[in-house]
Order: structure tokens, then sequence, then C-alpha cells
């Protein structure tokens, strides 16, 4: 913002510049460092992304420097809005037609944000190769070719993802000489993921899917579809209104336009998805590729990928991994779509395995007449028992335990967690385990203190590292629920 100038009688100019000198980005990032203590930088600032890139923990307007440089050859800058600029269009059902590009439907297979765009674009340039082969100009049928994108959680790489695509359809259109610039604008239609949403905490996937409307309405969407997954669909079409009319996001062209952070992800998907892109062409093209078992195996290692960070709690899935509704007994009844896809783009539900186990404890507490209880015996330093009981709630939780806790050993529990500091639990192991008739874990993994603690009968150990899955389970075959 340029200073004032002009003289207002009793207020002196504002100086803006002087209150507010630049800051070199050595200078913030040396405060970075400083604040971390000596802490790992990399470790701690920089998110690597499931597409392998390399999120920085803050940008600056010299990221963009040699972004117009683009290695996908685009005439003028990329298209990465609506080609007219209007709003988008506000649907309940699919708008889009019988013979449009799914790219929605890698999404929720498990594909990465660039697969997604490096695929669809394959199939789209199959689909002009043919449509083009007698002779016909790109500009007719060819230029009414849609595409379907759902957009999931991860908030500003799926705004991200919308923009690149139009530039990337761009490049790939103007391979083939259109009579007509307009003939590389993208019709797309894009819908709120399926992959991560649940049935055991429904509001949840509400939460979820306002976020992903909003990736989509900043993104550029022409049209949008947000599926109702456990709560009334009115709620559905409601998000769109508040999006539209009370927060004003139809009100801009391009809201993302010039963000630093917004402009160089979108370009790091652009280059990584066309390198891809490249690939499958040198395969032969879509269809040759897929034939050929590309896109299953690329598919196959992205869902194992996902399944295993969900499993072990490093992507949060909020009411199924993480912080799940301990009151719930029963899940969510409808409305939920109907899955499509399959081989290898078969519907992936991430939060699956939680429900599956939770479902298992529900039927547990119906023969027996209550929930399996887990509780949580907190002693010793304050501080670090309760960090260790508030993560043994969610842990537990996730699987339909039922969780207590306190200093008091239960009269009734089915299964026995130490939460306290590493130097306290080999004592309170040797005058609990005794104590008590029931399985004795604990909290934590007091690495110098292993041996001791399972010779001394402690039958094993939850902590950060753990794999959700694999513990809950565990215990659940046990305890002796039927599966």
């Amino acid at each position: 913002m340029a200073d004032a100038t002009e003289d207002t009688p009793g207020i002196p100019p504002l100086a803006l510049r002087a209150s507010f000198p630049p800051v070199a980005t050595a200078d913030w990032d040396a405060l970075a460092r400083k604040d971390l203590k000596g802490a790992d930088y990399d470790k701690r600032l920089i998110w690597r992304t499931d597409e392998g890139l390399a999120i920085k923990p803050f940008y600056r307007r010299e990221d963009l420097d040699g972004l117009d440089a683009q290695v996908i050859a685009v005439p003028g800058a990329l298209p990465s809005v609506r080609g007219d600029a209007s709003p988008w269009q506000a649907v309940e059902e699919a708008a889009w037609s019988t013979d449009a590009i799914r790219a929605d439907l890698l999404h929720d297979a498990g594909a990465t944000a660039v697969q997604e765009l490096a695929w669809a674009i394959a199939e789209g340039v199959d689909r002009l190769a043919a449509a083009t082969a007698d002779g016909t100009p790109v500009d007719g049928p060819a230029a009414s070719i849609e595409f379907v994108f759902a957009v999931g959680s991860t908030y500003f790489l799926e705004i991200a993802k919308l923009r690149a695509a139009r530039g990337l359809w761009a490049a790939a259109v103007g391979a083939f000489g259109p009579a007509s610039p307009a003939t590389g604008a993208m019709r797309l239609h894009v819908r709120t993921a399926r992959s991560n949403k649940g049935t055991w905490d429904p509001y949840t996937n509400l939460l979820r899917a306002t976020t992903e409307a909003m990736a989509a309405a900043i993104g550029g969407a022409d049209t949008l579809l947000v599926e109702p997954q456990g709560y009334e669909p009115h709620l559905a079409i409601n998000v769109q209104r508040i999006l539209a009319e009370e927060a004003r996001l139809d009100a801009v062209a391009d809201p993302a336009g010039g963000a630093y952070y917004i402009e160089a992800v979108t370009d790091a998907l652009a280059r990584e998805a066309w390198t891809q892109f490249q690939a499958i062409e040198a395969a032969g093209g879509h269809a040759a590729a897929v034939r050929a078992g590309r896109l299953e195996a690329a598919m196959a290692s992205a869902r194992a990928s996902r399944l295993k960070a969900v499993s072990s709690r490093r992507r949060p899935l909020v009411g199924s991994n993480n912080y799940p509704d301990l009151t719930a007994t029963t899940p969510a009844s409808g409305p939920f779509p109907e899955p499509e896809g399959d081989g290898p783009l078969t519907p992936l539900v991430l939060a699956a395995p939680f429900e599956a186990m939770r479902a298992r404890s529900a039927r547990h507490a119906a023969r027996l007449g209550r929930a399996p209880v887990v509780h949580l015996l907190t002693r010793g330093d304050v501080r670090m028992r309760g960090a260790r009981a508030n993560f043994c709630l969610n842990f537990f939780g996730c699987a339909g335990f039922a969780v207590t806790q306190g200093e008091v050993l239960p009269t009734t529990a089915d299964l026995l967690v130490l939460c306290s500091a590493d130097a306290e639990y080999p004592a309170l192991a040797a005058a609990v385990v005794p104590a008590v008739s029931v399985p004795v874990l604990v909290a934590g993994h007091p690495k110098d203190h292993i041996e001791a603690l399972t010779a001394a009968g402690v039958q094993g150990f939850v902590h950060v590292q753990s794999d959700a899955v694999e513990v809950l389970t565990l215990w659940q075959d046990r305890l002796g629920m039927t599966s």
C-alpha cells in the first residue's frame, strides 16, 4: 500500500513503509530456526505431501519468480478459472454427461492429486486424438469433453489441483492447434469426495464437505455437487448457498489468484502431473497404459500408502481414527451415495477398518450387555499422565471401547493401561500387575524400561508410532470379541 501524501488538518500523513519495513526472506528463515531451538527444520516445518511435493512453511513473491517460464507451453496466462469468469452452478445431482472423464473415481479409489491430473488429461488426449483422426478440427466434437473431479480434505492442495487441471488441459488442447483459444477452456464438474467420509460420526462429514465445497468454489468449478453423506440433503445444498450468499465466494473470478502459496503449489502440481502424463503418452496413451496394467499398479501403491497413513493415524480422520464420538452406539443410516468404479478404481473407504472395529465392539456389547472397558490408571507425574490418558482415550475410543480413568484400581475392566512418566513405570507395574487379573499395557514407549516392564508382566505398549488398526484388532481378538 502506498503511503498517504495528502495533508489532512490535524492528522499527520500515514507512513506505512517506515512503520513496516520489508523483511528479507533470510531473516524470516533465521527467526523460524531460532524458534525451533535446534529441532530439525525440514522435519518440523517442511510438509511432504503424498504427491512428493515439499511444501515450505511460508512463501513470498520471489517464489513466483520463474513461474512464467512454464515447462508446459501455454500461450499467455494459465486459464486457472472458469472460462467466462461466471459463478459456479450449484447442483443437487450429477450435472455431467455419461461420457464425461471421471477423475473423481480416481480420487475415491485412492489416487494422489498428481495421478488424478495426469490420468485424466491422458484420457482427454485419447479422446482428442480419436476425434481428430479423420481431420475434424479440434474445435468440433472434441471441444465438448467434460471432466469430473472430486475434492478432498487437503484444502489448499485441492484448490491448486483444480487450477492446475485447467492449465494442463489448455496445454494438451494447444498441441492439436485449435483455431480458437477458447477451445482449451475446460468444462469442470466438481463433487465432494467420498473416500474420506464415515458412518459413525456423520456431522464430521458435513464439516469436511463444507471445506471441500470452498476449495471447489475457489479452485474454479463450473458446477458443484455437495453429496449428503449421513446428514439431510437440505444441509448439502445450504452449504453452497452460504458460500455464495454469505461468504460471497461467487463475487470474485479467481480468489486464489496471486496468492504466493497457491500459485507455487499450482505450478508444482502441474509440472509433476505433466511429467506423469508424458510417461503415459510414451506408453502408448491412456487406453494402452491401462491395458498394460500401469494404472492398476499406480493405484495399488497409492491406496496402500493412504490406508497405512490412516491406520497409523499419521493422517487424521476426525470421528474415525481420531476424536471419535464416544457416545455413538450405532452408525448413521444414510443417505449415502451409491459407490461407483471397479477394478483399479474400486472405491476406497479410508474409515472402513476403524468402522469395522467399532461395529465389532458394538456386537460384543449387545451380546454381553456392556461395551468392553479400558481403564486408564493415572498416577504419578501430573503432566505426563494427563497427556497419555488423553492419547489413550482417543486411541481406544476409535475401536468402540468404553474408557474410564482414575488413580484407583477398577472393579470392572477388561484392559488396564498405565498412564504415567517413563521413570515411574517400573515401580508402578511391579505394584499393579500382580494385583489385577486383566492384561496391563503401558501408555508410551519407555525404551529404557521395555525389557524390565515386559518381565514384570506388561503385555504391550501404545504410543504415537503404534499402528492403531493392528494394535486395536489384536486386543479385540485377545478379549474374545467375535470377528
